[in-house]
C-alpha cells in the first residue's frame, strides 16, 4: 500500500500517488513530411516535494540502441576471436524539469514574488480547505511548468481526477533557436501500480499528432 510521505502539504494530496522516482521505457512515433521517426526509449521521471505546495519534476530519457542484423560471417561470440562482445550503449536523448502545483490564486500568506515572505498563515493548509478547490468535475484544477533545454518553456493548465491527469498547453516560450513547437497535449495514467502516459505534440510545422508514450515502473518512493 502507497503511503503519504511525511510532512507533505495537504495542496498535494491530489497529486500524491506521482511522488517517486519511476522507471522504464517507451515509443517514439512521430511523422514529419511524410517521413516517420519510430524508436524505443528509456526513461526516469522523478516526482518529489520539499514541504511547498508544488511537486519538483525532472525527466531523463535515452535512446536505446538500435541492434544491427547479425552478421553471418562473423564469430559467434559477436566479436574478434577471444574477444568478448560488447553490448551496445544507450544514446542520451534529451531532459526536462519543472513543478506541478494545483491551480488557485495566490494569497497573502503564499511566498513571492520573487524571494519575498508570505504574510500570515499559509493558506489551504487542512484537506477542508483543500476541498474548497475541487472543480465541477470532482476533480482538481492544475498547473505544470516545463523547461527544456532547448530553448523552450511550456505551461500547461489541465485536471487531475483520481489516478488520471489530463494536460493541455496554454502557453508555449521560445528562444529564437529554438525548434518550432506550437502546442502539446499529455495523459498521465496509473494503471496496475505502473504509470502510463502519452504526449502529443504540434511541432515542426505539423499540426497535433502522436508522439510518443511510455509505461514506468516505481522504483523508490
Amino acid at each position: 500500500m502507497y503511503e503519504l510521505p511525511v510532512g507533505l502539504p495537504s495542496e498535494l494530496v491530489p497529486l500524491s500517488w506521482l511522488i517517486g522516482v519511476w522507471e522504464g521505457s517507451g515509443i517514439l512515433d512521430y511523422t514529419v513530411d511524410g517521413e516517420t521517426v519510430t524508436r524505443e526509449f528509456g526513461q526516469r521521471i522523478s516526482f518529489s516535494h520539499d514541504g511547498l505546495p508544488h511537486l519538483n519534476y525532472s525527466s531523463y530519457t535515452w535512446l536505446e540502441p538500435e541492434i544491427p542484423a547479425p552478421d553471418a560471417s562473423a564469430p559467434a561470440s559477436g566479436g574478434a576471436a577471444g574477444e568478448p562482445a560488447t553490448a551496445p550503449t544507450p544514446i542520451p536523448l534529451v531532459t526536462e524539469t519543472g513543478y506541478w502545483r494545483l491551480s488557485r490564486p495566490q494569497q497573502a500568506g503564499d511566498a513571492g514574488p520573487g524571494l519575498l515572505p508570505g504574510v500570515g498563515a499559509a493558506p489551504f493548509q487542512t484537506a477542508e480547505a483543500v476541498e474548497t478547490l475541487r472543480n465541477a468535475d470532482g476533480g482538481f484544477d492544475i498547473e505544470v511548468s516545463l523547461v527544456h533545454p532547448g530553448g523552450i518553456l511550456e505551461l500547461y493548465l489541465g485536471q487531475v481526477k483520481g489516478p488520471r491527469i489530463d494536460l493541455a498547453t496554454d502557453a508555449i516560450v521560445q528562444t529564437s533557436g529554438a525548434k518550432p513547437y506550437a502546442a502539446a497535449t499529455r495523459l498521465y495514467g496509473l494503471v496496475d501500480s505502473h504509470l502510463l502516459w502519452a504526449w502529443d505534440i504540434a511541432a515542426l510545422g505539423q499540426d497535433l499528432r502522436t508522439h510518443a508514450s511510455g509505461r514506468l515502473s516505481r522504483a523508490s518512493s
